[in-house]
């Protein structure tokens, strides 16, 4: 068992903190048969890995604010916690790896820094919070911490772990007895190079080490030998060398080139002039340091010279001879780290890099490539190609065969991110995530890496996520949800079924599954015309006549989507179990994916004068509320609505408009203010909620803790600043050293159980709005 807090802890749930009083529950909400904590109660399997020769599985587990690891193996795949952190103590867990052999399982606890390097504590330990890499058998035994860290590359023999820590990469041993020399220990850096290290990579025999070395202006792919102790790095040039990928023999390392900063696109502050050393206040943290992303990296092809000036060749716009911006490269490295790798290459480079593809002359379709990874003959990689509706993955041969780039994935649907894709274990299929044929949800397709007919592997009317291909070859584990199943592990037939769920085996027994309905899909249009896709949930005993109140749900993100069933994200996860809540309370509930979302195209997700550029947006919102207004099972004087983050915003803007649809709304950390200006001219300012303030008269709930690394804590502030000026109702709690979306489950349950509460006084019930001076709020 983990060894006990440093001391212990009472975690204060958010109404303690409340600075306006306290919000009693109704009666006639305790009298309910069913609780938000029971909703929000059921263990939820995050993230998933698998072990490369070995049919073993790892998950990370949230389960009431208790996060674990869990691990499974053929041939029966039983679920075994392999981790016993046992308080709801706000303290993150994630990056699970497993290693090769599926021994051993590193992850890492501690929430991310913020901008000034402060790691969250949202128990308010006084002796602070750290990150740090964490490990375990899965045999059994005690976890135990390996370093102060992060994103954990772990050895193939799962004996190190490599990370990045100011830049330079640091190796520790993995092993729970305390390792005895300092670099070991990872205390000093295993490898210290000008620059800013990043993208480690272990070769699959775990004989060497790839890595990016950012310099500014150019960057190298730099390559360590662990048995001789060598630094060597690939044909070194001017260019940024980025995204390396070994093939499985561990000969060859692939990755991409673009030209170098040109002279017009380097930065001049805090330097003596353009291509001179920086000076002594030289930060490469600020702007113009670090040409990674700045005017370098991914940006040789575009042009930046002010209008009216001289065009040189070169001047302001890089490219390669010929024309193109990015080269497909692939090196040997098999000698890199040898004497004769030294003699040969004096000026420290090695393995002789060949060009075996590059795009053409003002290509608009290739230049946005960004990662690849090698499969069996080729290496793939995702595109987002200008004018097309749905995400791409292509292939290219680096065999020697034909190098133009294949389709692999023609079906029409969203593949959102790296956790949507993945390769099996010969890396001759490529599996991933998407919503084609099926746009409301997610499910699992198979590809040849080669190239051929896309195929869907997992059946049924549920969701699946985050394949993670079995060394075997013969199941692929998922992540499972469905309308009543909350986030579940799951194995798929590669040769297609559907998923056979192996966690968790049961649900807590008083987690209400029957009691959840199957939201409809609703389609609305908004007042231009533009097609909104709507999940609509109907309380099961509503009766023909009846009119009964109704809530809008409008997510964050904004590129988000909410589907007819529990999400892979977690707290849209507990935003759709509380809108089943708010259903069972009676509510008809309405999620709505409003524009700039995901799911529905790019075009969908880029529409026109989103944002601070007109908050365009907002009338998909108005459209779902005047749609409910319209159905005869909706009173249309009991509409409420609520969100997080942008969907704050959104609540926010339709209190702060509407006040004459929306009588309540439920606001956590939203945005109120658009950028900086306070003209009432200017455009973003218009598209603020802060615009329409004098407007507003529906009260709201809000909620925000104020080391949110998302949305700046000024947000709230300055809102309270306004309400209280017109004398507008509202309840704030304020959680101090707590997130963007809080760490603590507590929290959560008291949030959600308040929010419940607060529209039940004023959108089930339509009490009168006290005035700002009598009530909870205004003080």
């Amino acid at each position: 068992m983990l060894s006990a807090p440093r001391r212990p802890r009472r975690i204060l749930p958010a109404a303690v903190l409340v600075l306006c009083g306290t919000l009693p529950l109704p009666v006639s909400l305790a009298a309910q048969a069913t609780t938000v904590a029971q909703y929000i109660g059921t263990p939820e399997a995050l993230e998933i890995t698998s072990a490369r020769r070995a049919d073993r599985i790892a998950w990370t587990v949230y389960d009431r604010g208790l996060r674990n690891v869990y691990t499974a193996a053929a041939p029966d795949f039983a679920p075994v916690r392999v981790t016993r952190f046992l308080e709801d103590d706000g303290t993150d867990l994630g990056q699970v790896e497993l290693s090769d052999d599926g021994s051993v399982v590193v992850f890492v606890r501690g929430s991310a820094p913020n901008r000034e390097g402060w790691v969250a504590n949202p128990s308010h330990d006084p002796a602070g919070a750290e990150r740090a890499i964490w490990a375990a058998r899965t045999s059994g035994g005690e976890a135990w911490r390996v370093a102060e860290g992060t994103s954990p590359a772990l050895s193939p023999d799962g004996q190190w772990v490599l990370f990045v820590r100011d830049g330079q990469i640091h190796r520790a041993r993995v092993s729970p007895t305390p390792a005895a020399s300092p670099l070991d220990r990872g205390d000093v850096p295993l490898i210290r190079a000008w620059g800013q290290q990043r993208d480690l990579q272990w070769s699959p025999d775990g004989s060497k080490i790839a890595f990016v070395s950012d310099r500014d202006d150019h960057s190298f792919i730099g390559v360590y030998d662990v048995r001789t102790k060598t630094l060597d790095f690939i044909s070194p040039s001017v260019d940024f060398d980025d995204s390396p990928t070994w093939s499985p023999d561990s000969r060859h390392i692939a990755f991409l080139r673009r030209p170098g900063t040109p002279f017009g696109q380097q930065r001049q502050a805090g330097r003596g002039g353009i291509g001179n050393p920086p000076g002594p206040a030289y930060n490469p943290n600020q702007p113009g340091g670090r040409g990674f992303g700045r005017g370098g990296f991914g940006r040789g092809g575009q042009d930046d010279a002010p209008d009216g000036r001289e065009q040189r060749p070169g001047l302001y716009r890089a490219t390669f001879p010929g024309g193109y911006t990015l080269s497909l490269m692939v090196a040997d490295i098999a000698a890199c780290g040898t004497e004769a790798a030294r003699v040969a290459h004096a000026d420290g480079g090695c393995g002789q890099a060949r060009e075996v593809w590059h795009n053409q002359p003002d290509d608009r379709q290739f230049p946005s490539i960004r990662s690849i990874r090698w499969a069996d003959r080729s290496v793939i990689f995702p595109l987002d190609r200008p004018g097309d509706e749905w995400d791409r993955y292509y292939a290219i041969d680096v065999s020697g065969g034909d190098p133009t780039p294949v389709l692999l994935t023609p079906t029409d649907g969203l593949i959102e991110d790296a956790t949507s894709a993945a390769l099996s274990r010969d890396g001759k299929t490529f599996y991933y995530c998407t919503n084609a044929q099926d746009i409301e949800r997610r499910h699992i397709w198979a590809v040849p890496t080669s190239g051929g007919t896309p195929t869907r592997i997992s059946a049924g009317t549920g969701i699946e996520t985050y394949p993670m291909p079995l060394a075997s070859g013969r199941q692929v584990a998922v992540l499972y949800f469905n309308y009543d199943t909350p986030a579940s592990v799951g194995l798929v037939a590669s040769a297609g079924g559907e998923p056979r769920v192996i966690y968790p085996t049961a649900q807590p027994a008083d987690f209400p599954q029957a009691r959840h309905v199957m939201p409809q899909i609703v389609l609305t249009r908004a007042a231009d015309g533009l097609e909104i896709h709507n999940q609509l949930f109907l309380p099961k005993d509503l009766k023909p006549g009846e009119r009964r109140p109704a809530i809008i749900f409008v997510h964050g993100g904004p590129r988000r989507q909410m589907m007819p069933g529990y999400h892979y994200f977690q707290f849209y996860h507990w935003a759709y179990a509380f809108n089943q809540w708010l259903a069972d309370q009676g509510y008809v509930v309405m999620s709505i994916n409003y524009r700039s979302g995901i799911g529905y195209g790019n075009s969908f997700r880029q529409a026109p004068n989103t944002n601070a550029r007109g908050n365009s947006e907002y009338q998909d919102v108005v459209a779902g509320a005047k749609y409910l207004q319209q159905r005869a099972d909706v009173d249309p004087t009991r509409i409420g609505i609520w969100g997080l983050s942008y969907g704050g915003l959104l609540t926010s803007q339709a209190l702060a408009r509407n006040s004459d649809i929306f009588v309540a709304g439920v606001d956590l950390a939203g945005v109120h203010l658009y950028g900086n200006s306070l003209d009432s001219t200017a455009l973003s300012y218009q598209s603020s909620a802060a615009a329409h303030v004098d407007t507003w008269k529906s009260p709201v709930f809000l909620v925000h803790g104020d080391d949110d690394r998302n949305v700046a804590f000024a947000q709230t502030v300055g809102l309270v600043q306004l309400l209280r000026a017109r004398g507008i109702y509202y309840d704030l709690t304020v959680i101090p050293d707590d997130v963007h979306e809080s760490l603590v489950h507590s929290r959560w349950v008291d949030t959600f159980t308040r929010a419940g509460a607060f529209l039940d006084r004023f959108v089930r019930r339509r009490e009168p709005v006290p005035t700002a001076a009598s009530g909870t709020g205004g003080r």
